[in-house]
């Protein structure tokens, strides 16, 4: 290789391969494919220039405290090689050491990675740590396409973006100074009174967030059910059937249900007025990362961090435009007509997009923008060979594309009111008219269809029956992983790219459980703790002041420096607060920790003897099984466990043996959920798809 070469810096190996390619077809030749300890890059000559495009493996740099300790606050930070960080990311030093070799031999540089705040500090750590230097073009780009490619390579900044370099690079830091001093403060509280490291953690916007599910499932605890009756007709009208209920639709005096039950029964109804309105119904805009998870959730019922790794994917296989965007606008420059028409190739969308291929094409823009960023949009090319369930979410992303370019729906509501012996009564009825862009977005278009018959003022409709319903008002409902999303984002609490691992967070520190979201006894115990002692590591306002600290950054009205210095000023006073309280802090958080740990270790009733299965770990081996506290009285029952992972008890029994199932979870692998029980007539393992989910699912392969 010649010296003075150009060094392209990819964010991933699939993004360089795609990057490579691209700027080959320049000079219509093929990328050559070099290897440096299993590491892959790219040779390519470029207008007579020799570019080498080599990949990162996201951040290759980390954060570190300077010297040693184990105290707080600590401020002391330097940034280091990831390796050298943590024994995990060992698999990073080959593309670092890459980097550090291609440096000598290149004499300009590129940055190619994803344009936003991490791409950026991706690529800027890289540059003036590992090549020593600060200058570089940046290529800007929201597709993995080859023509999107050359276009960002041929338009790149002559420099790089240092508005998001700055912005990301403090997030690092104040994420760093919030997360491991406070995680310290709480695991340092504790060991007094637990004898060892119990490690506790939360974060600046972790704990606003455990907050606001903590805050709702008090409310729920707090809620007291008040009972009210209903009274219900089944009326039948042209041969068609319909209901209709009393208004008002609550009853509190069962007296009262009683009198109108017995007043209308075996009358019927006439109709008293009835209005009919057609309304229309606009096309959705496509997605921004906040709406895809939502969608994905309710429609495909995939968590928001499966949603966000799924699309991801998609992006790095040139199907999808960037997924990390709050927009909900598509300008005309991505070329409506050309990616209608390369989804025309696709079966399942070519009568769709030959329809609108044949208007003018011009989709519904949303409310919401990214400077950085369209809305999410499929690419053209067609997907090949893809797993299902990223199969299922390309599907949601196409269809509500094309939604976007869809007609307004019209719907018809219509009202009528009967009476019976002066006791009135409401029906209503809703159907579509023109369904339009709602046959575009196909199974995900969910209405209610429920038509009423023609009802004219004074005509008899005949009740074929009639009854008294005796319900209860209900409690507030639990957030779930999409709708505590969605509140995260309307708080201003985290961003598109961070909320979805923040909630992950909180499930793998044991502080919620479920897919309705419950906050256990630990969760709890953190937020009310620190509510009592010191609030502010809670406060909302302090998480979104330092958010909208980090936009000013990106835009240049606010410099780093001062945002830092701030950010070391407010925690040191709020950790002075927490010094002068933290034994009683610690007393409160380990008794909570105690308790939690005990329920959890308890699984159910001895099927032998009746006595309480536990999960004990061996005094010999250290290994961890499941045994009865009858067996002083000569009970024997145990069942082996997995070694690894954390053991929760789910609120679902096996249909073989009555016990409840177990379910295991270890991070980056997904939890299974299984039977224990050696015993067990069914001896069928079932599988969940994330720890948030208690629906076991079938899985072949496993054992009791």
């Amino acid at each position: 290789m010649e010296e003075g070469a150009t060094l392209v810096i990819a964010e991933k190996p699939s993004s360089a391969r795609s990057i490579a390619t691209a700027l080959a077809s320049i000079s219509g030749e093929r990328p050559r494919s070099k290897n440096f300890r299993g590491v892959k890059f790219y040779e390519v000559n470029v207008q007579g220039r020799l570019h080498i495009v080599a990949p990162a493996l996201g951040h290759l740099y980390g954060i570190a405290q300077r010297g040693s300790g184990w105290t707080y606050p600590v401020f002391d930070i330097e940034w280091r090689p990831a390796w050298q960080i943590d024994k995990s990311s060992s698999h990073t030093k080959p593309y670092l050491e890459n980097f550090l070799n291609l440096a000598k031999i290149c004499s300009s540089f590129i940055s190619a990675t994803d344009y936003d705040r991490e791409g950026s500090v991706i690529a800027y750590n890289i540059l003036r740590m590992a090549c020593g230097t600060e200058e570089a073009r940046r290529m800007k780009f929201s597709t993995l396409t080859i023509p999107d490619l050359v276009k960002s390579y041929k338009s790149a900044q002559n420099q790089l973006d240092h508005g998001q370099i700055k912005a990301g690079l403090t997030r690092h830091i104040l994420d760093w100074y919030w997360g491991v001093n406070i995680s310290r403060a709480l695991t340092l509280a504790m060991k007094p009174h637990t004898g060892g490291f119990d490690i506790l953690s939360s974060g600046r916007v972790q704990g606003p967030t455990l907050k606001i599910l903590t805050e709702r499932e008090r409310e729920i605890e707090r809620f007291v059910p008040k009972k009210f009756w209903t009274v219900e007709l089944s009326c039948r009208h042209e041969g068609v059937e319909f209901a209709a209920v009393s208004d008002p639709a609550r009853i509190w005096d069962e007296q009262e249900a009683d009198r109108i039950l017995s007043d209308c029964a075996g009358r019927n109804a006439t109709v008293t007025d009835c209005k009919t309105t057609t309304s229309e119904l606009p096309p959705p805009p496509a997605f921004d990362l906040t709406t895809l998870q939502t969608e994905a959730y309710r429609h495909l019922g995939f968590t928001p961090m499966r949603t966000m790794t799924l699309a991801q994917r998609l992006y790095e296989a040139a199907l999808i435009s960037y997924p990390r965007t709050s927009s909900q606008k598509l300008p005309p420059t991505i070329g409506y007509r050309r990616i209608l028409s390369e989804l025309s190739q696709q079966g399942q969308y070519a009568q769709i997009c030959e329809y609108l291929l044949s208007r003018k094409p011009r989709p519904r823009q949303g409310r919401k923008s990214d400077p950085a960023h369209p809305a999410i949009y499929p690419t053209g090319k067609v997907p090949s060979g893809l797993p299902s369930d990223q199969l299922k979410l390309y599907d949601l992303i196409t269809r509500r594309f094309l939604s976007a370019f869809g007609e307004p729906a019209k719907r018809e509501s219509t009202e009528a009111r009967l009476e019976i012996s002066g006791h009135p009564f409401i029906c209503r009825g809703h159907r579509t008219v023109e369904a339009n862009w709602l046959l575009i977005y196909g199974p995900y278009s969910k209405l209610e269809e429920a038509a009423l018959p023609h009802l004219a003022v004074g005509e008899e409709v005949e009740v074929v029956g009639i009854d008294k319903l005796e319900k209860e008002t209900q409690p507030p409902k639990r957030y779930t992983p999409a709708s505590i999303i969605r509140e995260m984002e309307k708080r201003s609490l985290g961003t598109k790219g961070t909320r979805a691992s923040i909630l992950q967070t909180l499930f793998d520190r044991g502080y919620v459980r479920g897919r309705s979201i419950e906050v256990t006894e630990l969760g709890v115990s953190v937020v009310e703790t620190l509510a009592k002692y010191c609030p502010d590591l809670l406060s909302e306002e302090l998480t979104a002041k330092f958010e909208s600290a980090l936009e000013k950054i990106e835009r240049g009205v606010l410099s780093m420096e001062t945002v830092i210095e701030d950010a070391k000023a407010t925690l040191t006073q709020i950790l002075m607060q927490f010094k002068e309280k933290e034994e009683a802090i610690g007393r409160e958080l380990a008794e909570a920790s105690r308790k939690m740990k005990n329920s959890e270790r308890e699984i159910g009733t001895c099927p032998r003897c009746g006595g309480t299965l536990r999960i004990v770990r061996s005094r010999s081996s250290g290994k961890r099984f499941i045994g009865c506290t009858g067996y002083k009285d000569g009970c024997t029952f145990s069942a082996p466990l997995p070694q690894r992972g954390r053991i929760t008890v789910t609120k679902r029994t096996c249909k073989g043996c009555g016990l409840p199932l177990l379910s295991v979870s270890q991070k980056g692998r997904r939890p299974w959920v299984f039977c224990f029980n050696v015993e067990c007539p069914l001896k069928k393992d079932v599988r969940g798809e994330s720890n948030e989910e208690d629906q076991p699912r079938k899985a072949s392969g496993d054992t009791h």
